[in-house]
């Protein structure tokens, strides 16, 4: 069920009147159910995998609980219980998700050494989400066996936690200390909280419909043709992605976290204004927030973080944002992406040793902020790409073929594209600098019921409503 479908539209206010008006015992249960039920209307079968992977982490968990502070000969059962998590977890995302990948890159190492042989092509359709809620399942169970939260006897609420619909198929990645207690909180209705919630779900519903949407048309026609247009037309269609894979994820993460809102939940922030970072190591911080800690917290760190020799930590980067890379796609591109961050992390940490100067001053953080955006434009070169060969092609035009721009679906679709895109920077510059200027979130009623209107109207005005699914939830 799409965030931006009818059926959406229908199912969210009906979910969020039976909360308040059932009493606290049955909220969970039916918040369950409801969980369930959205996830179903994809695929009904691929429900048994989120039911599994909630068991298989849910029972490890416990396992891992009850051998804590055992003597030291019972302790490798611990050890036991993670790897069997870890293990049925990721094997099956990698048999839905990286078997044809993985058959096919061996394939092409096999062909390129003058050996051929028939490849099996396995037709899996892959389960939406199912590298969210993995993620999330297996961060609990690592957790636990961290002592860093007590494990959850409830296999209701832990089945809860890892299907709670508003960020069950595109995040935020939640974290057991964070969203589990809320489930034991009685909450009670805050009309106030309700309305920043529909607030944030309304910009987020501004960002998909009325940019990733209009922006897509001329990505695609660019993109799935990369052969057929010069490097003006790249340039063009890069910012347009730059700008279509942030409204389309920020979007969705904006409309997650105001329905959880609308029911008193806090979910984590999973954006904080990325492209106005002034380095790739802020834009990090600021770019799906609650991957980027994943990885931080369960890859990085235990790889040894920064606190080890210069050699290793430039390691740890590489290996993380080359998984980073991996986890979004099956494909090379991703893999290059990732290792393309991965690399410029390493070049920024041999400047801050090697070359420490400070630039300060506006101007230079103007400057900063440009460069970094222009690298992430860059690197999205190869995340949009249909394969290698279209990102290199796409690459050399940018900065070897310029020539006529293509029109699309003619100028003005183009010119309403850039306005829209104004429209957020706007937002985005007057929040990051703290300006005094509130329209939806006035303090005047009158003011804010006005803007929130107008922002309503504008939807409906711009939006393009025959849109597909979230780019996001094919990973």
């Amino acid at each position: 069920m799409l965030f931006n479908s009818l059926a959406f539209l229908l199912f969210f206010p009906i979910v969020v009147l039976l909360y308040w008006t059932l009493p606290h015992r049955y909220r969970n249960p039916m918040l369950l159910v409801a969980s369930y039920y959205f996830y179903m209307n994809w695929e009904p079968i691929y429900a048994l995998l989120i039911l599994g992977s909630t068991c298989i982490t849910y029972l490890c968990a416990l396992g891992i609980d009850k051998m804590h502070g055992k003597n030291r000969y019972i302790y490798i059962y611990i050890y036991i219980y993670i790897w069997i998590g870890l293990g049925l977890n990721l094997g099956v995302l990698f048999l839905y998700k990286y078997l044809n990948f993985a058959t096919e890159s061996i394939y092409g190492i096999l062909e390129w050494c003058g050996l051929r042989m028939e490849v099996p092509h396995f037709d899996l359709l892959l389960p939406v989400g199912i590298s969210f809620y993995t993620f999330q399942a297996l961060g609990y169970m690592i957790d636990v066996y961290r002592k860093s939260i007590p494990v959850e006897r409830s296999l209701w609420k832990y089945a809860l936690f890892v299907s709670f619909f508003p960020q069950l198929v595109a995040g935020p990645i939640e974290r057991a200390k964070n969203l589990l207690p809320q489930f034991n909180s009685a909450h009670k209705f805050n009309g106030d909280l309700m309305i920043d919630g529909f607030k944030l779900m309304i910009w987020g519903y501004f960002m998909k419909l009325c940019i990733a949407e209009n922006v897509a048309p001329y990505v695609d026609a660019v993109y799935n043709n990369a052969m057929m247009h010069n490097g003006t037309s790249m340039i063009l269609a890069t910012f347009f992605f730059t700008f279509q894979i942030f409204c389309d994820f920020g979007g969705y993460s904006l409309i997650a976290i105001g329905a959880a809102k609308c029911m008193g939940f806090s979910l984590m922030m999973n954006f904080n204004r990325p492209y106005l970072s002034t380095s790739i190591k802020e834009f990090w911080r600021r770019w799906h927030i609650s991957l980027s800690t994943w990885f931080s917290d369960y890859v990085y760190i235990p790889l040894g973080g920064s606190r080890c020799s210069l050699i290793k930590h430039l390691r740890n980067l590489l290996i993380t944002f080359l998984i980073s890379g991996l986890w979004h796609g099956a494909s090379w591109t991703f893999v290059a992406w990732g290792g393309l961050y991965g690399v410029i992390l390493c070049l920024e940490v041999l400047k801050k040793k090697y070359i420490p100067i400070k630039f300060s001053g506006k101007i230079m953080t103007v400057g900063k902020v440009l460069f970094t955006f222009a690298l992430a434009m860059l690197g999205w070169v190869f995340f949009r790409a249909n394969s290698m060969g279209d990102a290199i092609h796409i690459l050399r035009s940018i900065f070897t073929d310029m020539g006529g721009l293509y029109n699309g679906e003619g100028m003005p679709q183009i010119l309403l594209c850039l306005c829209l895109i104004a429209l957020l920077m706007f937002k985005e510059i007057k929040d990051e600098l703290k300006w005094p200027i509130h329209l939806m979130h006035n303090k005047s009623q009158v003011v804010s019921i006005v803007s929130t209107a107008m922002m309503v109207v504008l939807i409906f005005l711009c939006a393009e409503f025959e849109s597909g699914q979230f780019i996001y939830f094919q990973f």
